[in-house]
C-alpha cells in the first residue's frame, strides 16, 4: 500500500508585486493552486542544487538539432556517444526535413561528466542547437 505523505500548511509573507507575479505565473502555467507552483519552484531548485554540489548522480537530456549533412558528423556525435558509454542511456533520432536531424540523448552520471559530454557535442562543427535538460532524483 502506498504511503501517504503527511501535508503541513505554513504561511509565506510576501511584498504584494511578487505575489502578483507568482499568480501571473499560476494563471500562465495553467496551474490549479498557489502551492503547487510553489511545490514544483522548490522542486526545480532542488535539481539545480544537485547539479551545482556535483556529488550525487543526476540525469539529463542533451536535444540537439544537426545539419545531417555536415560531413562526419552523424559519426563524431555516434563516437562521442561511445567514448561515454556508460553515461549514455539512451538516444532518439528523428529526421525533421532534408537538411535537419533532431536528437535526445538521455544520460546519467556526476554533472561535471555530463556537462562534459554535452559541451563536446555542443562544439561539433554542424550541431545548429543544443540545450541540456538537468533532472535529479528527488527525496521529497
Amino acid at each position: 500500500m502506498p504511503k501517504v505523505e503527511e501535508t503541513i500548511r505554513f504561511t509565506v509573507s510576501l511584498p504584494r508585486p511578487l505575489l502578483d507575479e507568482l499568480d501571473r505565473r499560476l494563471v500562465a502555467r495553467g496551474y490549479a493552486s498557489r502551492s503547487e507552483l510553489v511545490r514544483d519552484l522548490i522542486r526545480a531548485r532542488m535539481v539545480e542544487d544537485a547539479w551545482a554540489e556535483g556529488e550525487e548522480e543526476v540525469a539529463g537530456v542533451l536535444t540537439i538539432v544537426y545539419d545531417h549533412h555536415q560531413r562526419d558528423l552523424s559519426q563524431q556525435i555516434v563516437d562521442v556517444q561511445h567514448r561515454n558509454f556508460i553515461h549514455v542511456i539512451a538516444t532518439t533520432h528523428v529526421h525533421m526535413d532534408h537538411h535537419n536531424c533532431l536528437e535526445t540523448i538521455i544520460i546519467r552520471g556526476r554533472p561535471a561528466e555530463i556537462e562534459r559530454l554535452c559541451l563536446e557535442i555542443e562544439g561539433l562543427r554542424g550541431v545548429r542547437f543544443a540545450k541540456l535538460t538537468r533532472a535529479s532524483r528527488l527525496e521529497v
